[in-house]
């Protein structure tokens, strides 16, 4: 098929020298095809956007029960659900927007719209005082942070095609960092004023606010990917007839020759009415890898939510009775390994196997695992520690992996133009799913807690079948005829 992208691109032979994305062109064609650079950058923001999402996790427990909204203990769980869903419901109803704006007016501004709500609302969350500011903070946090779809975008834009699964890495390995090293601050920067009584008295900002520390880092650091973010080349291929005309006349000058006026009109036409590419929703090869990864989004979201509600939980009820320090060293050495696997091995092992494969053998890897959590939690001392530890960075490589996998299939069956909007309609529905999972994961803990003495799937038996049930049938849905590869 013509690529009708190039009149976009080129002109007569040359690029428009006032077109940011024109100069990115010129890179891809003139070196090896990878902005290490830009990739830095695409890798800061990337992180900084998802360390919000999961902060929360490790002292989200002990808010909900600083806020005396539950009566029991066993209905902890099921507030932090709610949430735990509000960031992500906020993103489903807006994602599909900020996909269709970044397509018309550029990835660079709604990357720099997103930073900066990190910065303001993951604030005001810190300062929470009561149940229902924590719910509406988490969701404008989530309607207004639009960052990861044009971001993917973006990293599959700026490298060769030969080089699009390493730039989905880079957006899948800062974004897994990011579920993982968020957890690890809330959890080591939580209640200050009880852990460093030396540094932080109970009477401070810190005292009076315990959890507001973790998220005023975390919007400092989003602050840095703010002020990165303006100094993006745009990658959306922007050509007004006055840029159009300036280079032109340039290209005159040097050649000494004289371009008439009507080439340039006639070239600005073509690119306000280029020939429109087909509807997104008829394209089955994207709509099938998006809902292959919604469904394991699903569950690694409402595994993150369960995984430290179950190890902050108390014995009694079948938990690990962690500290919020305890989890966040786990948490830790998790995203120590997951950065390994995505740096030195996922691109190695994508080349061989291919990114379904991938996806299918962490899918298959992943249910015998999750099934031991249970008996995990019999162990104690030194040997649950090496072996949680050990558990729960195996799973998050595989989690890694499947995503990956699957956001390369989605962006390769879109060109350039579409890209934006494609990337918004899969993370709309990815938050809608994700929406689900800590509400749905947070809930199906309250209620198993419940019933530890039933003979049949007893406590946390229960949960782990299900999140392994989900797993299962996104297994399946990676197959012919679901999954149609672009």
């Amino acid at each position: 098929m013509e690529d009708k992208s190039e009149p976009l691109i080129k002109k007569r032979g040359g690029y428009h020298e006032s077109c940011e994305a024109c100069t990115i062109e010129k890179f891809k064609e003139s070196s090896n095809g990878i902005p290490f650079k830009l990739f830095s950058f695409v890798w800061i923001i990337t992180l900084a956007a998802a360390l919000p999402i999961s902060s929360l996790f490790p002292f989200l427990y002990f808010m909900i029960k600083d806020f005396h909204i539950a009566k029991r203990e066993e209905d902890i769980s099921f507030y932090a659900g709610y949430v735990g869903s509000a960031f992500m419901l906020g993103r489903a109803l807006t994602s599909l927007l900020w996909g269709k704006v970044a397509d018309k007016y550029g990835r660079r501004p709604i990357i720099m719209i997103g930073t900066f709500t990190v910065v303001i609302f993951n604030t005001l969350f810190g300062l929470s005082v009561n149940f229902w500011m924590a719910i509406s903070t988490r969701f404008l946090l989530g309607s207004l942070c639009g960052i990861l779809g044009p971001m993917r975008a973006y990293a599959s834009e700026i490298c060769r095609e030969e080089h699009q699964a390493l730039g989905m890495s880079v957006v899948g390995t800062s974004w897994g960092i990011g579920l993982v090293i968020g957890p690890a601050v809330g959890g080591f920067l939580a209640q200050p004023a009880e852990k460093y009584p030396h540094i932080f008295s109970a009477e401070s900002l810190f005292g009076r606010f315990p959890y507001f520390l973790p998220c005023l880092v975390i919007s400092l650091f989003a602050l840095v990917a703010f002020i990165i973010s303006y100094w993006l080349p745009e990658t959306l291929h922007i050509h007004t007839e006055e840029n159009i005309g300036r280079d032109s006349t340039q290209a005159s000058l040097e050649d000494n020759s004289y371009e008439p006026t009507r080439t340039h009109k006639t070239e600005v036409s073509e690119l306000k009415f280029s020939t429109p590419h087909r509807s997104l929703l008829r394209n089955w090869p994207l709509m099938s890898a998006i809902m292959v990864y919604c469904i394991f989004q699903l569950h690694d979201m409402a595994y993150s939510e369960i995984f430290s509600l179950w190890a902050l939980s108390p014995r009694k009820l079948g938990g690990l009775s962690f500290t919020t320090a305890d989890v966040g060293e786990v948490l830790s050495i998790t995203g120590f390994g997951m950065l390994f696997f995505q740096l030195f091995l996922y691109t190695w092992v994508e080349r061989i196997l291919g990114s379904v494969t991938v996806s299918r053998i962490g899918a298959v890897i992943s249910i015998p695992l999750l099934t031991s959590y249970p008996f995990i939690a019999k162990l104690s001392g030194s040997i649950l520690f090496l072996v949680l530890n050990c558990a729960s960075m195996v799973k998050n490589i595989l989690s890694i992996a499947i995503t990956t996998g699957l956001l390369v299939i989605q962006n390769r069956a879109v060109p350039q133009e579409q890209r934006g909007a494609a990337n918004g309609i899969s993370m709309s529905a990815m938050s809608l799913f994700k929406a689900i999972g800590p509400a749905a994961g947070g809930s199906l803990l309250s209620w198993a807690q419940s019933r530890q003495e039933n003979d049949f799937l007893p406590g946390v038996h229960l949960v782990f079948l299900t999140l392994n049930i989900v797993e299962f049938v996104g297994l399946i849905m990676t197959f012919r005829p679901f999954l149609a590869l672009p």
